[in-house]
């Protein structure tokens, strides 16, 4: 069987979608598998999978670079699964050598606005294009695309229309799922928020919609449940002046959970929401939690993105929503409050939803079938 080597630069070696599904339903074929990370620091073997990762994300391109190409010739890959254009490139090396399927597998909106953040006009400008030109090259590079969603073809689909492509959502496994569809309590309500604690992510539009919410109903026993982190020092001090400003009485701050425990750590929840901001590259990402959150049997409440409403129909199982109008937001939520038969008709129809349409045994011998046709080309 063909040996088959992922190469990315930002996830972990144990990132949900190359470890847990990709490289497992390929290691379950029979394949060779080999996972080469420069975001986490790991040696070895994992479930059958090699694993070759280093912490070395801040060091320069061309020493990120080097990393790859030794990996890839320790491996002798037959096929090779790339997440950035970096990854890419370093592949591109080795496809000049042997044939050798480079496969793109575009799951983030590049360049993403952190990448751009840095930069004041009108430089932010030129390295836009910049990051854009290293995009159109990663992507004449690459034999073969996956896209993460419909919204993420541009601009490679349309600038190489004859590449072989697919489309592979985030589904996920059954085997990482925690089922807890909820029984009401009466004048009871837990809401959830996990991620990153940041403005950019919403946790200020979550906590301002869970504040309407108390206001519209004295007397309510209302929980908030978080997990998760900031990540920069202006995230930490926004996330600590929405506590000071909004004290709820009973709230739950939870650490990020391991991928195998992340859908029990909520498994008290309600209702779990995305607030983020309403910005073009948040229009163009299709948020992965929102089908963990359905699998788990939890209603949703999620900002009304481009991307969402391409790919899922998120009507049966909860509500997309202006992020910065909590009291609509609250609205949906004293529907729950005041009609228990409505809110587990929506638990129940999210955990059906991910069982008929959005689980990974739906999709996941397309993408086989796929990297075989790859090795093959």
């Amino acid at each position: 069987m063909p040996n088959i080597l992922f190469l990315t630069t930002a996830h972990r070696h144990d990132d949900d979608r190359i470890f847990y599904h990709q490289a497992k339903a390929l290691k379950n074929e029979g394949h060779k598998v080999k996972i080469c990370s420069l975001s986490s620091e790991f040696q070895g073997t994992n479930e059958g999978i090699e694993i070759e990762s280093y912490q070395v994300i801040e060091k320069g391109t061309e020493e990120k670079i080097k990393v790859f190409e030794k990996a890839i010739e320790r491996f002798d890959p037959d096929c090779i699964i790339c997440s950035e254009p970096l990854a890419v490139m370093a592949a591109g090396k080795f496809k000049k050598q042997k044939k050798v399927s480079v496969v793109y597998d575009i799951t983030e909106w590049y360049p993403s606005m952190r990448m751009i953040e840095p930069f004041s006009f009108p430089l932010n400008i030129f390295h836009a294009f910049k990051f854009f030109l290293i995009q159109l090259y990663a992507g004449f590079i690459s034999t073969h695309y996956i896209f993460g969603e419909e919204t993420k073809k541009f601009p490679l689909a349309y600038f190489f229309p004859f590449k072989k492509n697919m489309i592979l959502p985030y589904y996920p496994d059954e085997a990482y799922i925690y089922p807890n569809i909820k029984n009401p309590e009466e004048n009871t309500i837990t809401l959830c928020y996990t991620g990153q604690f940041s403005e950019e992510k919403g946790i200020g539009n979550f906590f301002a919609a869970a504040d309407c919410l108390r206001k519209k109903k004295p007397g309510l026993r209302l929980r908030i449940l978080l997990i998760g982190g900031s990540r920069k020092e202006k995230d930490e001090r926004y996330f600590a002046e929405q506590l000071e400003k909004y004290r709820f009485e009973k709230i739950t701050i939870g650490k990020s959970a391991s991928f195998e425990k992340f859908t029990e750590a909520y498994s008290e929840a309600d209702v779990c929401f995305d607030l983020r901001a309403m910005n073009y590259e948040n229009h163009h990402c299709l948020p992965i939690k929102l089908f963990y959150y359905a699998a788990s049997g939890k209603p949703v409440i999620y900002t009304d993105l481009k991307a969402i409403r391409q790919h899922v129909d998120v009507s049966e199982f909860g509500f997309l929503v202006n992020p910065e109008d909590p009291e609509t937001i609250a609205e949906h939520l004293v529907k729950y409050l005041e009609d228990p038969e409505f809110y587990l008709g929506q638990a129940r129809n999210a955990r059906a939803a991910y069982e008929k349409k959005y689980n990974w045994s739906a999709i996941k011998e397309s993408f086989v079938s796929f990297i075989h046709d790859a090795v093959q080309r």
